[in-house]
């Protein structure tokens, strides 16, 4: 069993804080930018980056990780994906690998994103799934309990409302509002409702 108060101490010396050190995990590979928090039940493996001023935790663990500067992740799982600066995750999310959540975006409750782009500012709500290669750009609105299938391309500032369900290989443009408990299975045209 691997050692990690060595790790852990030299965290602390270098700014790090951490609410109860012997409940939080470290691997030697793992960088982590000072005024950071630690929280208990927070794992950090491999070649993870954490920037300065994050709050990580409590119950969570990320692998692979490049996460900017004042991040927060509540009580969720990270894989080998980027999370920009000022971005908000959980609790209870699960990013899966190759995802890149931009600048100030919260991704909410319950989300899951596999192998997918998130555009700077956008909020996703609750009970979301955003399936694979699925592209949605900047200050986007994702509410509760939408389901987006994978290769999809959602524009800037398009506003899904509760409850949706999107098939695969559609685009939406820029602008565009869907109404909650709508069905998509076809590309529609920005700047209208739908």
């Amino acid at each position: 069993m691997e050692d990690f108060s060595a790790k852990r101490q030299a965290l602390l010396d270098s700014g790090v804080k951490m609410m109860d050190p012997d409940t939080v995990y470290v691997e030697e590979s793992v960088t982590v930018g000072p005024g950071t928090l630690l929280l208990p039940g927070t794992i950090l493996r491999g070649r993870t980056v954490v920037g300065a001023n994050c709050e990580i935790g409590p119950n969570t663990m990320l692998v692979d990780c490049t996460v900017g500067d004042g991040v927060t992740i509540n009580s969720s799982q990270c894989n080998e994906s980027t999370i920009d600066s000022g971005a908000h995750v959980g609790p209870f999310a699960y990013i899966r690998p190759n995802c890149h959540v931009g600048a100030d975006v919260k991704v909410g409750d319950f989300v899951e994103l596999k192998n997918s782009t998130i555009g700077e500012g956008t909020k996703i709500d609750n009970h979301v799934h955003i399936g694979h290669d699925t592209v949605i750009g900047k200050e986007c609105l994702i509410a509760a309990q939408c389901g987006i299938a994978g290769c999809n391309i959602i524009e800037d500032k398009v506003t899904i409302w509760g409850q949706v369900g999107m098939t695969s290989g559609v685009t939406i443009g820029t602008g565009a509002v869907i109404l909650a408990q709508s069905g998509v299975s076809k590309s529609l045209e920005g700047g209208k409702t739908y």
